[in-house]
């Protein structure tokens, strides 16, 4: 099993728009991310900054980076675009930073 974390910024006033939008999501989405191997997965927010912290595991690299080529995700991260920030305005998805693991226990 592979842990992966990132970091992502919700726009200001956007945090109830973006919850609800995850609850539920919808369902084509939920049925590709399991069977892309995401189990555990969740995103905690952090009101003082704004941020979304995401922790999800994966069985398989090669299947995860596989999501982008799933027109369901490309819907998602484009409705997303809604409440989160981007890198710039024409990307196909809200910026995300990679977060690198430096501690564990079991």
């Amino acid at each position: 099993m592979i842990r992966k974390a990132f970091l992502m910024e919700v726009k200001p006033g956007m945090i109830d728009a973006y919850e609800k939008s995850h609850n539920p999501i919808w369902p084509e989405l939920y049925e590709t991310l399991k069977s892309h191997g995401l189990k555990n997965y969740s995103i905690f927010y952090h009101e003082e900054t704004n941020q979304l912290f995401g922790y999800v595991e994966i069985d398989d690299v090669e299947k995860f980076n596989k999501l982008p080529e799933q027109e369901i995700c490309r819907k998602w991260w484009a409705e997303m675009k809604k409440y989160l920030v981007c890198k710039a305005p024409g990307d196909s998805k809200a910026k995300e930073d990679e977060l690198r693991m430096v501690f564990h226990i079991d």
